[in-house]
């Protein structure tokens, strides 16, 4: 089969008799191999097919900073999900596991440990999803040696989610986004700077985001606050002005829906600010 695009020595990109993309792993598949060049069917391992033309390019930037072993576990959990939820997703759903997955087992070797400010509303609300996010765990760490808290399955659930058909109403649906691009506004005038939106930070900003303002939209209000009293100290001092960044936005919500942003909701904020911003800015340096 022909070669397509090279992401890596062990993942290429290809297409089949149909015209579908497909993206496929094996060990060595592609050392020494360029676009046009045949590559060796046996050494095939594993075979994604995208119905998404976009999402290989995706993939393909991501690979570039996380093993293709992350690959493998959001093909895993995605291949549970079809099973359970009986419905189609979206292909993006690989590359937003990938990078979470990734930068969560990142976190927790490094003993951070982040509380999912809607664990207690998808355990509610999203049954299904977060079964499936618990039977996540398991995958993660079969792959990995690394067992993950419920908090973890929570995020999982909500790429699931996010993934599959929304069914806000017409009003709440300009709601939402009208909250996403106001908050996306702020950012961009505190940093006096355009976001890269084809960068893999940039989905995963907004994929935060769409979660925040369907809970504003919705006044979901969070169970309790974050007693975690240290991290919300260790990321406003270490990530200052990304914490002052998403203060404004907290100002803005507040005064444009009378909704208060919690710490936890602050916390993420800042560290999705932070990712985003910063990888940009060291993008732009290079």
């Amino acid at each position: 089969m022909e070669i397509k695009k090279v992401f890596n020595n062990n993942v290429v990109l290809t297409q089949n008799k149909e015209g579908q993309e497909m993206v496929v792993m094996g060990r060595g598949l592609a050392f020494q191999k360029r676009p046009g060049d045949d590559f060796d069917t046996d050494k095939v391992e594993k075979t994604f097919v995208l119905e998404n033309r976009g999402v290989s390019d995706k993939i393909g930037e991501l690979l570039r900073e996380v093993p293709e072993e992350y690959l493998n576990i959001a093909d895993r959990i995605i291949s549970i999900a079809k099973k359970c939820l009986g419905t189609g997703m979206d292909d993006y759903v690989y590359v937003a596991l990938m990078d979470h997955i990734s930068f969560a087992v990142t976190r927790h070797k490094q003993g951070i440990v982040l509380r999912n400010a809607l664990l207690w509303e998808i355990k509610k609300y999203y049954k299904d999803e977060f079964a499936i996010g618990l039977e996540a765990l398991n995958v993660i760490e079969e792959e990995t040696g690394i067992r993950m808290e419920e908090d973890e399955a929570a995020s999982i659930a909500l790429h699931l989610v996010n993934s599959r058909v929304s069914g806000e109403g017409l009003d709440s649906a300009v709601q939402i986004v009208k909250v996403v691009n106001d908050t996306l506004n702020i950012v961009k005038y505190h940093y006096q700077m355009e976001l890269d939106e084809s960068s893999v930070s940039y989905e995963r900003f907004l994929t935060h985001l769409r979660f925040f303002a369907i809970r504003l939209v919705r006044r979901e209000k969070n169970i309790s606050e974050s007693s975690d009293d240290f991290m919300f100290t260790q990321v406003q001092k270490r990530y200052s002005d990304a914490y002052a960044c998403s203060e404004k936005v907290a100002s803005y919500v507040n005064k444009t829906f009378n909704w208060s942003v919690s710490i936890d909701d602050k916390i993420y904020l800042t560290l999705h600010i932070q990712r985003v911003t910063s990888r940009q800015e060291l993008n732009r340096l290079k």
